[in-house]
């Protein structure tokens, strides 16, 4: 299987998800899928601009050339986020992704206008799960031209 991710440094992924089972679910595809992705996780909307901005504790953060964002969360959900990200010079360009249990219409058609790039509905079944991660990653680090701050980095 050809791996479309070569890269002189890994690409990192931010994923903010407050459920353990979902974001251990969510690594194993990466791994099974991308390998070279480092993934990190954050639990909430809060610690997710923290680590964006490279706030105490995440001072030493790489940018992320993709951050996944589960809309319900504590402290600050996930349209919470999407709106500080979009809202920040700083962070406007790097990509948002819902991926979220939501399938409710009215969650997609917010997120997408309130700056999410793509809206996932979680699968439950594993294969599902592998082969949306794997049509991510391929989109997203294989077929897109970012711009080079948002391809993740210093």
């Amino acid at each position: 299987m050809r791996n479309p991710i070569e890269r002189s440094h890994p690409i990192e992924v931010l994923m903010a998800e407050d459920n353990d089972d979902d974001f251990v679910l969510t690594r194993i595809c990466f791994s099974k899928v991308a390998p070279d992705i480092k993934l990190h996780r954050v639990e909430n909307g809060v610690q997710c601009l923290a680590y964006l901005r490279r706030q105490a504790p995440y001072a030493d953060a790489r940018i992320p050339g993709l951050v996944l964002v589960d809309l319900n969360m504590p402290m600050m959900d996930g349209f919470a986020v999407l709106a500080a990200i979009v809202a920040d010079e700083q962070l406007r360009d790097v990509p948002v992704v819902i991926l979220s249990a939501s399938g409710s219409e009215e969650d997609i058609l917010f997120s997408y206008r309130n700056g999410a790039r793509s809206y996932i509905v979680k699968p439950v079944d594993m294969e599902q799960f592998v082969k949306v991660i794997r049509a991510l990653t391929d989109y997203w680090f294989a077929i897109v031209a970012l711009p080079d701050g948002a391809r993740g980095g210093k």
